[in-house]
């Protein structure tokens, strides 16, 4: 006994295992592991930019579905690094798209770039942070100017500008696989979608509506539709043909299955003898007669309904609607001015009944219930469909992040250039200014004049990898000397024919001639002050960005990058 007690405890004691002290690195960036695994990430991120971005697939190694997208949020979350420094930019980004739902991958690029050119431009790193916190309080107090030479204005009286800045974060997301038309046909209806969740009567506090998306596989993309109000999965053995609208209805969020845990919490004493079934179908029961005696005409329930009182129910001319879901949930309350019933033991109060008209709606191979109000109504489904699951998947996604950004529009009715004619905009800008107020802001920022220079050189470059970063075919990026807008050279194409090959910029508002001068991006070319646009140009922008979330992401990538400039130790608990 002894002998196997002494040897029970010697297995215990190997399986102890010394813990290892927490690893404390200095100057992280100094590394080259870590470098390679910001480089990588660039990499990865900057070839998703853009509509002729290269796409990826998502998957782990134990199976399960494999996704293909090029969507900032869905990539940064697959991204699984245990090095701080890639968690904090990770993280700090995931928070940006949360928030605002675009510029993800601007964001991501232009930090990564800060962080890259300041390894590239040998100063302290004290240096460049300082410089960068200026020069971004820069950028952000030219785009807040009216006269700003990358803002544009967006008019609600038409809805052509909305249609533009929607058509752009669509369009921007090849997985989608869309057409000309069918990407000119979502973009329309996200607009429409908007419009209506928008009150025409605004009261002191404005609530907007919501939209509600219905997947529908197979079907082509131009068969995609927007209603206002509801459509919801039709009921079996439903005949509106003696149902006058509206319908009075009630809506319970308790489920009614009759079962004893649904009850509550708390102690259920049963007495001998009782039938507890038959005891809960009668109340079940009396529930039903209570809603018949008020005329309801459409029953719906959150959860599940008893066989027994949908068949009551429905034998007495009631529609019954069972596992609506929690997200209906809302929509339906908005739309029909019904109060959700959290119990069936208590009387169901009149004012919880609500009134809504309902007719049935064909759409391929289903039917629908229609549920709409008499009048307006800030509540709208659309019904998405494509050619099959994966990109049927990510344009569901594309379109509830276009409607965020048509919202912002209601915080800040402007939009910025898109094509990469904001981020050569800006480093032009800032590189003129730099340059002219250079012997005013270095000895405020406590550096020499080459060291403000070099700084704010590298806070250009880095603008500029982001313009750069939409090409994918081996083409070049240019700027012209005159607007500073960003253009695009077929790789095929030769000097001499410019402006053949580029006949617009990115964002499309400049057209080429024969008298303009251009400089390729990344290379050095003498500063120069960005000229305004003709007021009274014929071209319209055909890319446009979200005024809101591109400053944000702007001012997220700057401070990120800041951060991880400043970051002198990292301590890692390697157990």
């Amino acid at each position: 006994m002894h002998i196997a007690s002494y040897l029970s405890s010697l297995m215990q004691m190997s399986r102890l295992v010394k813990k290892s002290p927490s690893v404390c690195t200095d100057l992280p960036l100094n590394s080259s592991d870590v470098c390679n695994k910001l480089r990588l990430m660039k990499e990865l991120l900057k070839s998703s930019y853009g509509p002729t971005a290269r796409l990826k697939q998502v998957h782990n190694n134990i199976g399960g579905a494999v996704v293909t997208t090029s969507t900032s949020s869905v990539l940064l979350q697959a991204i699984s690094s245990s090095h701080p420094i890639v968690s904090l930019i990770k993280g700090s980004i995931l928070n940006h798209v949360s928030r605002f739902s675009d510029c993800g991958l601007f964001a991501s690029v232009f930090c990564l770039s800060l962080i890259e050119e300041a390894g590239r431009c040998d100063l302290s790193q004290n240096v460049i942070i300082r410089v960068n916190k200026h020069l971004l309080s820069l950028c952000t107090a030219h785009l807040q100017q009216e006269d700003c030479g990358c803002k544009v204005q967006l008019d609600f009286c038409s809805s052509q500008s909305l249609i533009t800045l929607a058509r752009s974060v669509i369009s921007s997301k090849p997985t989608c696989v869309l057409s000309e038309p069918e990407s000119a046909h979502i973009s329309r209806l996200a607009v429409q979608a908007f419009l209506l969740t928008v009150p025409c009567n605004i009261p002191d506090k404005v609530r907007l509506g919501r939209t509600v998306t219905i997947p529908m596989e197979g079907h082509s993309v131009l068969e995609s539709a927007v209603f206002p109000g509801l459509l919801l999965d039709t009921p079996e053995n439903i005949s509106l043909g003696n149902l006058c609208s509206p319908l009075r209805m009630v809506l319970f969020s308790a489920s009614l299955a009759g079962d004893l845990s649904e009850l509550g919490d708390g102690r259920i004493e049963v007495h001998q003898g009782v039938d507890t079934d038959s005891q809960i179908v009668d109340q079940l029961l009396e529930l039903g007669k209570q809603v018949l005696k008020d005329e309801v005409k459409l029953f719906v329930c959150q959860k599940v309904i008893h066989p027994v009182l949908q068949h009551y129910l429905r034998c007495n001319g009631v529609i019954v609607i069972e596992r609506l879901g929690i997200s209906l949930m809302e929509p339906l309350i908005q739309l029909t001015g019904a109060q959700p019933v959290a119990t069936l033991h208590t009387t169901v109060p009149w004012e919880a009944y609500g009134e809504v008209h309902v007719s049935v709606r064909p759409f391929g191979s289903k039917t629908k219930l229609h549920l709409h109000p008499a009048g307006k109504t800030t509540i709208c489904t659309m019904i998405l469909c494509h050619r099959n699951e994966t990109m049927l998947s990510e344009l569901k996604l594309v379109c509830q992040k276009t409607e965020h950004v048509l919202r912002l529009t209601l915080r800040e009715p402007c939009a910025l250039l898109g094509g990469g004619c904001t981020e050569t905009h800006l480093a032009a800008y800032v590189r003129h200014q730099s340059k002219n107020d250079v012997s005013e802001s270095s000895p405020v920022l406590g550096c020499s004049q080459t060291e403000y220079l070099l700084a704010g050189e590298a806070f250009c470059r880095s603008l500029e990898s982001v313009a750069t970063s939409l090409e994918h075919d081996d083409g070049a990026s240019l700027i012209d000397l005159t607007h500073a807008h960003h253009w695009t050279l077929p790789s095929d194409a030769t000097e001499e024919h410019l402006e053949d090959a580029a006949a617009l910029c990115g964002c499309g508002v400049v057209q080429s001639c024969q008298n303009k001068k251009w400089s390729y991006l990344n290379t050095e070319y003498a500063e120069f002050s960005p000229e305004p646009l003709l007021t009274a140009s014929p071209l319209q922008p055909t890319v446009l960005d979200s005024f809101t979330a591109k400053v944000n992401a702007l001012e997220v990538a700057v401070e990120t990058a800041n951060l991880v400039l400043d970051v002198r130790y990292v301590i890692q608990d390697v157990n």
